[in-house]
């Protein structure tokens, strides 16, 4: 066991106003399962490069294990997988890999295959297993099960669970409260280190921010009997000030004996105005203080459209086909109006390809599909937004109304100065933010979303969670968030 030191970090990126970390300070120990919690956009990844000494920073950060982040980056993927682990680990034995795969529920075949023909899920396990076997390392877990199955997140929940001595960036629920025993957050305004996991960690958060909202109108009337008070404190010192300099030459002074006794009172009442004021805007700093840390969960809303026919699709004995190759077996389902269906199954098993197909894409197929006539879709796709480009522009050419689609974005925790930046400087998460609010902008019959929480912060999840309860619109979705469908589903079909 060992502690990780960070004292006075504080660090910006070149070209911002805005320090990302100021002054913080916190310890870590080596043996810990950390999860690492916090909004889009707050600087989680950018901590990890600051840990592996990629970025220049002020303050220092002190350890005795070596940092390695997962993923790491496979140069050469035609390579197999014992060559990849070959050139990474060195004096191992081979019943030790073995019996990490083992761990994740994966065969040994793998390391005989080239990686670039290994499967998402079976990249994951196997860098997973190579770092864990590297030793005195502390792993940095950036968001491994992004684009996996159910069936993969819960192996490698239960993995993680055998082991210790890592941080976890993750936005599903499930897997933090399966594998974490503490749980660093970015705040608004700090950063924090707690005993428990995520639930317990979010029931803590919960605790503090009721307390903090009740507190809101007490403070709110103390602030402003604060500034009323330094307002006439300073009144009453500026007052006696203009006594004590000069006189009017055309009227006669009839206290002029006093001018010096006005200024030394002047003098005195001064100093203890200016330490006032300095005790008073002290006190309003803290008070106000309190109030920042809240995370807000704004409302969001939706104007899902009312179709005159009740089944807006309905696939029967559909097969999805690549290059001939089948990948599912036969799929019928209906989706009515107020369905909020979940496609569920194994990464490769036609799930995205049949919200594909039903969007308008060429994909081989054979079997029967209904849509109804003048179905309006809003579509959520899967891949990572690449659009090089300022928000103004991303809504004109979508054909979105700007004002609503930035009012969204604010609310999914966008600062104004994010709002003018060009979309390809945003992290992963905020470009799926962005393609969510688009989403969010369209009134349709149904939503089709495939994946959209990759990359997206548990608040907002909660916030999408609230909105699909509250407005109830037609859904057909891929998601592997278990939290998440069990929430809102209303029916799910397992491949």
């Amino acid at each position: 066991m060992s502690l990780i030191n960070i004292s006075n970090l504080t660090f910006a990126y070149d070209g911002t106003y805005q320090n990302i970390f100021e002054d913080v300070s916190f310890q870590i120990d080596t043996s810990w399962k950390l999860g690492f919690t916090g909004r889009n956009g707050r600087g989680k990844t950018t901590f990890f490069k600051l840990l592996l000494n990629e970025l220049e920073y002020q303050g220092s950060i002190s350890a005795s294990v070596n940092f390695e982040y997962f993923p790491f980056i496979v140069e050469d993927t035609s390579k197999n997988g014992l060559e990849i682990v070959d050139s990474i680990l060195f004096n191992y034995e081979y019943w030790e890999l073995s019996k990490e795969l083992s761990l994740l529920d994966t065969d040994d075949s793998i390391l005989y295959r080239p990686f670039n023909t290994l499967s998402g899920g079976e990249q994951t396990k196997l860098m997973l297993a190579i770092l864990f076997l590297k030793p005195n390392s502390f792993l940095l877990i950036d968001e491994p099960t992004n684009h996996l199955d159910t069936i993969a997140r819960n192996i490698i929940a239960k993995y993680l669970n055998t082991k210790s001595g890592f941080i976890l960036i993750s936005h599903d629920r499930n897997l933090l409260d399966t594998c974490t025993d503490h749980t660093l957050s970015i705040n608004k305004t700090n950063i924090e280190v707690q005993k428990g996991s995520f639930s317990s960690w979010w029931e803590n958060k919960q605790r503090q921010d009721s307390f903090e909202l009740s507190q809101n109108e007490r403070l709110k009337s103390e602030i402003d009997r604060l500034t009323q008070s330094i307002k006439k404190t300073t009144q009453k010192s500026n007052s006696l000030e203009s006594k004590k300099i000069g006189f009017n030459p055309n009227k006669v002074e009839k206290s002029a004996g006093r001018r010096p006794t006005i200024g030394k009172k002047a003098e005195k009442v001064m100093k203890r105005s200016k330490s006032m004021l300095n005790r008073q805007q002290y006190a309003i700093d803290e008070k106000s203080k309190l109030l920042k840390n809240i995370e807000s969960m704004e409302d969001l809303k939706l104007s899902p459209l009312k179709h005159y026919s009740n089944t807006l699709i309905s696939v029967k004995d559909l097969i999805i086909y690549y290059n001939n190759i089948q990948v599912c077996d036969k799929v019928s389902f209906e989706v009515n109006q107020g369905d909020r269906i979940f496609l569920n199954g194994k990464n490769g098993c036609g799930k995205s390809s049949i919200l594909k197909l039903l969007c308008g894409e060429d994909i081989e197929h054979t079997g029967d599909i209904f849509i109804a006539n003048n179905l309006k879709i809003s579509y959520i796709y899967q891949s990572s937004l690449n659009f090089d480009g300022n928000l103004t522009q991303f809504s004109k050419i979508n054909n979105l109304d700007e004002p609503l689609f930035k009012a969204i974005l604010r609310k999914l925790d966008f600062s104004r100065e994010q709002l003018e930046k060009n979309i390809n400087r945003y992290s992963d998460g905020q470009k799926k933010k962005v393609l969510i609010a688009k989403s969010l902008c369209e009134k349709a019959h149904i939503y089709i979303w495939d994946e959209p929480l990759n990359y997206i912060d548990i608040i907002s999840r909660l916030q999408l969670e609230e909105l699909i309860k509250k407005f109830n619109p037609t859904m057909l979705v891929v998601e592997h968030d278990i939290s998440f469908m069990e929430n809102i589903n209303t029916k799910i079909i397992y491949f």
